[in-house]
């Protein structure tokens, strides 16, 4: 029995192991990661925050990031608190489910390559779904237990670290929890509504102060956050996460090719082993509660799918964790109900069906991993580089990926146009007065008018890109001459 109830601590302890193990601590920082990062690093100015965006993440990674500039420590200190983030989020279901359904939930959320992948990365969708899962079942534990207060303050802090990773995504995943408190009599507690409330604005609240102090209001941080992201509005990604399902850690524009079938199955099978979970729940008396799982990963879902003009597989990871769940009570009922001769071929037949899924999971993360280091390894590399042609602190970089490569330089970064405009071509022209200043561009490609006459450097590969090029500004180009 003891060892039962220390499965979910077993697999979020293996989830830990598997992140450090086939992720690695090696991995260089990415382009959100560096803006995240870089907000509370003083290894280098912090880089342009765009309205989308909120702080939590920044908040999460200060105590390692605010003294220390290894990227091998954070990924570590990322990755034991995915590991206890699982962990909590599955004990909040204890009690609801058997303790093997819910380690198998863990498991299954916890194998697939996004979920290793982002783990252990300072990156804010990972936190929105254990944020999902612990809002979801303390709500469920307090619905059975009216008396049960840690139940309800879980379901606020379940809020609230969802809004605090992304305040949208949160009321998203949220409405159907509104919904129910509101709209089931039976449901319906004041208490329960004022905590999700309070939780998720307490979240909130400093990107709501913040929408006011740097964007005008609320409305108009939002309608900027869907200017940056492509216009929010009727759009059919359903394609293009398919897309990214092999790898594509962003997919914009989406136009590759599909993956093999064998890396897409299980995207298929989800929805219908979370039906048949649906019919196990039903059964067996709670329906209610998976239903509540199903709509809250269904809403956290649809802007992912039908409502952004672009895809990146980490948009989904709250709905898998939740949808994680029913799918878990669906196989953990074809091998417990099969009896005499049918045991075995239905033992079988799931083990074979999970092994076949991991090496596939295994496969996907193995070339996502190897991709992503190379291409940060190109970041680092062009930093250098830059060091040897005189670019060193303090100084800026604009242009094409200047947002990576100046956080590695110690630089900072700066556009001027784009998503990530924050600054002028004249006052770029006037900071190349008193600091060294380079502006980034793939080759074939012109430079900014203002760099036209300074002088190209070659950088390299850098990711997809051949011939990488650095326009120094020409007094630092003199000066590097003599360094």
């Amino acid at each position: 029995m003891k060892g039962t109830r220390a499965a979910p601590a077993a697999v979020a302890g293996a989830f830990t192991a598997a992140q450090l193990a086939l992720v690695g601590t090696g991995m260089g920082l990415g382009w959100d990661e560096t803006v995240y990062v870089s907000q509370v690093s003083p290894h280098a100015p912090a880089a342009f925050f765009s309205a989308p965006r909120a702080r939590g993440v920044s908040f999460l990674v200060a105590p390692v990031t605010s003294w220390s500039s290894s990227t091998e420590l954070l990924r570590i200190y990322l990755a034991l608190l995915a590991g206890a983030g699982l962990y909590l989020a599955l004990r909040c279901w204890r009690g609801l489910l058997p303790v093997p359904v819910l380690a198998l939930a863990g498991g299954l959320f916890g194998s697939l390559w996004v979920t290793l992948f982002y783990g252990p990365q300072a990156m804010p969708n990972y936190w929105v779904a254990v944020g999902a899962l612990v809002a979801v079942g303390c709500f469920l534990r307090a619905q059975g237990d009216r008396g049960d207060r840690g139940a309800a303050w879980g379901l606020a802090a379940g809020g609230a670290l969802m809004a605090l990773m992304r305040p949208t995504d949160a009321v998203w995943a949220a409405l159907p929890l509104c919904a129910a408190l509101v709209c089931v009599r039976r449901w319906r507690q004041p208490r329960l509504l004022g905590a999700l409330a309070l939780g998720l604005a307490a979240g909130a609240a400093e990107w709501i102060v913040e929408a006011y102090v740097r964007y005008g209001g609320l409305g108009a941080r939002l309608a900027e956050g869907s200017r940056i992201q492509g216009g929010l509005g009727w759009h059919l990604a359903v394609g293009d996460q398919l897309r990214s399902l092999g790898g594509r850690t962003l997919c914009r524009p989406c136009t590759s090719a599909m993956p093999d079938v064998a890396v897409t199955a299980w995207w298929f099978a989800l929805p219908v082993l979370a039906l048949a979970g649906l019919v196990v729940a039903v059964r067996a008396g709670r329906a209610s509660g998976t239903l509540l799982a199903l709509a809250c990963a269904a809403s956290a879902a649809f802007p992912y799918l039908f409502l952004i003009g672009y895809a990146a597989p980490r948009f989904l990871l709250p709905a898998y964790a939740l949808l994680a769940i029913p799918v878990a009570d669906a196989l953990a009922r074809v091998v417990t109900v099969s009896k005499g001769y049918r045991r075995t071929p239905a033992v079988v037949l799931v083990a074979a069906g999970l092994a076949v899924h991991l090496a596939v999971q295994t496969t996907v993360l193995e070339h996502t991993v190897h991709h992503s280091s190379a291409a940060r390894r190109d970041y680092a590399r062009a930093a250098a580089d830059l060091h040897r042609l005189g670019v060193r602190p303090p100084c800026l970089l604009t242009g094409h990926q200047a947002i990576q490569i100046a956080f590695s330089a110690g630089c900072a970064s700066a556009h001027t146009r784009g998503h990530n405009a924050n600054t002028t071509a004249g006052r770029i022209t006037r900071e190349a007065r008193s600091m060294p200043v380079a502006a980034l561009e793939p080759s074939g490609d012109r430079p900014p008018s203002y760099a036209r006459t300074w002088r190209p450097d070659r950088l390299g590969r850098l990711g997809v890109y051949e011939g990488y090029r650095a326009y120094l500004a020409p007094v630092r180009a003199a000066e590097s001459h003599r360094s």
